[in-house]
């Protein structure tokens, strides 16, 4: 009799699987990183960074995709954060100032991007190592180390790059819309063209938010909002003005949520909870039949905002409450 096979235990729910690595090797073997001569353009970039005071240390290619790349010494009164970046956190900065100072070591390079200027010196912007350059300056270093990427573009790839430290909505959000910004001015390409640097179409409307109110609570509507927004296929100019319609949608249901949970408050329902129990109670996806066609923005929040002026406080219980569970609300 054939032994029965045990079964492989499944990952606890909500934790997923490690990827495993792909069967064949790709990209280059440590020797071929410099086997090959550069292209002109990164003989051009060399020669800049030698011009701005800088020093090329080497150059070489990436190891996984054979992108060529300059590790430079740069001048770091010329290195600056890109303009659309979060904001800097104290903490994390006064952290590694006092390990680089006890250690005495800069071991991890910033990336930059170098950006030429018709009436100053060239700037390098980096979209990765904002808290690592502030550190740096405060120690009173003269230079920083940096790889340097020879195509501008990846300055604007800040979410995909920038993994120094972990963003939080309200930063993610922050940085894709000042990005969106920036990339308006340049040229008519569409949301859908820079879908890697904005990571998710609700992080735009998002954005906007909390472009207008600081403390918006953005993370109780980002599920809903993932739910129903998209890439819009129109140049960004265009496809801004209809973000800033929908930002203004979400705001004005915030406001209706705000006071049905100050309602609730007023009633001595105490929890920080409050705002995310109220719009999960009047999301009108949460308990949509799998096989219902999809809602589009404008009918989700003509329905949230229906549902939250139904919402009768004086038929909610702590006990509901409770159940709901979830994350504090931001901004409380």
């Amino acid at each position: 009799m054939a032994e029965k096979k045990s079964k492989r235990a499944s990952p606890p729910k909500g934790v997923r699987r490690r990827r495993k690595p792909v069967g064949t090797s790709t990209g280059l073997a440590a020797a071929e990183l410099q086997a090959a001569a550069p292209p002109g353009a990164v003989s051009e970039l060399h020669q800049a960074i030698e011009q701005d005071g800088g020093k090329v240390l080497s150059i070489y290619r990436d190891p996984y995709g054979g992108h060529w790349l300059v590790q430079a010494a740069l001048p770091i009164d010329l290195v600056e954060p890109t303009p659309y970046q979060r904001n800097l956190s104290d903490t994390h900065v006064r952290k590694l100032e006092g390990v680089i100072g006890k250690i005495g070591r800069f071991l991890d390079p910033i990336i930059a991007v170098r950006i030429p200027k018709p009436d100053h010196a060239a700037r390098y912007w980096t979209p990765n190592g904002n808290h690592r350059l502030s550190a740096m300056r405060t120690l009173g270093a003269k230079s920083i180390i940096a790889i340097v990427v020879p195509e501008a573009a990846a300055a604007y790839q800040i979410l995909a790059l920038n993994t120094e430290k972990a963003h939080n909505l309200r930063e993610k959000a922050l940085e894709v819309i000042r990005m969106y910004m920036e990339l308006a001015q340049l040229d008519d390409a569409t949301e859908e063209t820079y879908a890697l640097e904005f990571e998710e179409p609700a992080l735009i409307t998002l954005g906007l938010c909390y472009e207008e109110r600081p403390r918006f609570s953005g993370g109780a509507y980002h599920p809903v909002l993932k739910r129903v927004e998209e890439f819009l296929n129109q140049p960004l100019p265009a496809a801004l003005n209809l973000r800033q319609q929908r930002a203004k949608s979400v705001l004005a249901l915030d406001d209706l949520i705000v006071k049905q949970v100050e309602a609730l408050k007023a009633k001595g329902l105490t929890s920080p909870y409050l705002k995310s129990f109220v719009v999960a109670r009047v999301n009108p996806i949460r308990f949509r039949p799998k096989e219902a066609p999809p809602l589009s923005f404008d009918e989700a929040l003509d329905r949230m905002t229906q549902a939250a002026i139904k919402l009768n406080p004086e038929k909610i219980r702590m006990e509901d409450v409770a159940r709901s569970g979830g994350a504090p609300d931001e901004g409380e």
